[in-house]
């Protein structure tokens, strides 16, 4: 069964048969992609259904309701007459605050510590090189964790396979052996028999 095939809403909702429920849980069970988006589903469900329910107003506001009429805020800031003045108040309380407030005196920086500098970046430098290094090692190691476990799943695939060659050998030997054995024990039946 193709991923276009399954009904993954269905499927979460219950809209869908048993045996139709059963497929693709097996599918969901062997396809990353198709699970990875049932859960994305089934957190969009949890979520829906976390949200509070809100009741529908009782009344629609009409624009003659003192509801919507605008507050003194609004009505001052509608007013061109007013608004020009609200900003000339405010630059002239800007040229006020600067003319009363007197130019900050510049003190000039120390002169840089040089060996602190070095010592500080230094001190970085190893910091970095150290997360770096131990990025790689992580890195290195989980690579070799994959390359041995590969090896591994690899010989033991080799030695089942041996396994199972050996031993269908050793059941046609063995049948082989039962029937010259069935036939040396009719020869002596028969060679007794004509004793």
């Amino acid at each position: 069964m193709s991923c276009g095939q399954i009904d993954l809403k269905g499927y979460l909702l219950g809209e869908i048969s048993h045996e139709d429920r059963r497929a693709v849980e097996a599918h969901a069970a062997a396809c990353a992609a198709c699970r990875e988006e049932l859960e994305r589903l089934r957190l969009t469900q949890g979520l829906l259904k976390s949200l509070a329910e809100e009741e529908i107003p009782q009344r629609i506001a009409f624009v003659s309701d003192k509801v919507l009429a605008p507050g003194w805020w609004a009505r001052l800031w509608q007013s061109g007459p007013r608004l020009g003045f609200a900003a000339a108040a405010l630059l002239a309380a800007a040229i006020l605050v600067h003319a009363l407030v007197r130019p900050p005196v510049i003190v000039e920086p120390p002169a840089p510590d040089q060996a602190a500098i070095e010592a500080i970046v230094e001190r970085e430098l190893a910091r970095r090189l150290d997360d770096a290094v131990a990025r790689a090692a992580a890195v290195w190691e989980a690579r070799e964790a994959e390359r041995r476990a590969q090896l591994l799943r690899q010989v033991r695939e080799e030695f089942e396979m041996r396994r199972r060659e050996e031993r269908a050998q050793i059941e046609q030997a063995f049948e082989v052996l039962h029937k010259r054995l069935n036939v040396m024990h009719l020869a002596s039946a028969w060679r007794a028999e004509e004793r």
